[in-house]
């Protein structure tokens, strides 16, 4: 559960690291950095209460010129953008870890994002690979043009040219296994249940295919963000693999279980 006030609060990285109990997680105020965003949702399914804590941004600082990340370095050897703390335990700082530690510190009353049957869960993780992991989607939305975070990403000319292709490949293969599901009648990506899966797929492909204002609001902070999204969706490979069918079900996994509007601080326009 997170805060349902418009203006959440967020703590300091060294309060944070600091604290012996509960769930923090570093965010942005009012960036709805995706990694992050679909975390919250895992989160807001889970029923796991959370502090937000503020994610030092990149760069050097102007003043000091000192990096802005080494403390954020010196306590989870990383720099990435959400680092999940619990109690006392090692931070977590990839998807896959998170949402283990989300699936075993959830309510007992909350659903099951993990499946029991190993051939759904081998083809949930699947497809939650190509979504966010090395080369999938948010990968290759990451290296559409060149700036700090792309190469990061391992940015170069070649690398972002093929990148709308793949792109337009993930959606397709997303949309034809929507298809084969809603004609057993599933409104989800595995199986006849909810999964972790669709909490992803649904926020991340907000990058892509934007969502109305009613699911992502716009703040001081994001309007750069949510043009870039816009244009994105325009990019001729990706707006032809876009379906009626992938927008419904995300529309569907986001209002039905997540948080919406998005609450993500900043300031509101």
């Amino acid at each position: 559960m997170t805060d349902n006030s418009t203006s959440p609060e967020f703590i300091s990285l060294e309060k944070a690291a600091n604290m012996k109990d509960g769930t923090r997680i570093t965010f942005i105020p009012g960036l709805q950095a995706i990694y992050a965003e679909a975390l919250k949702n895992i989160c807001y399914v889970k029923q796991i209460k959370i502090t937000r804590v503020l994610h030092p941004f990149m760069g050097t600082d102007k003043e000091t010129g000192s990096d802005r990340q080494a403390e954020l370095y010196a306590l989870t050897s990383q720099t990435s953008l959400p680092t999940m703390l619990h109690n006392e335990e090692r931070p977590r700082n990839v998807w896959i870890e998170q949402l283990a530690l989300a699936e075993g510190i959830g309510s007992q009353d909350s659903l099951s994002l993990i499946p029991k049957n190993f051939k759904e869960r081998a083809d949930m993780f699947g497809l939650c690979a190509i979504v966010l992991g090395e080369d999938g989607l948010v990968w290759n939305m990451r290296i559409l043009s060149d700036s700090p975070l792309a190469r990061k990403y391992g940015y170069s000319d070649e690398a972002s040219t093929k990148a709308p292709n793949k792109i337009a490949e993930i959606i397709k293969l997303l949309d034809k296994k929507l298809k084969a599901q809603e004609e057993r009648g599933s409104k989800y990506l595995i199986g006849d249940y909810l999964s972790a899966v669709d909490i992803y797929w649904a926020t991340v492909s907000m990058t892509v295919l934007p969502a109305s204002l009613e699911i992502m609001p716009k703040t001081k902070q994001n309007e750069g963000m949510l043009l870039a999204f816009e244009g994105i969706s325009k990019i001729p490979q990706i707006a032809e693999a876009t379906s009626e069918l992938i927008l419904s079900h995300r529309d569907y996994i986001l209002k039905t279980y997540c948080e919406t509007p998005a609450i993500l601080g900043g300031n509101p326009v």
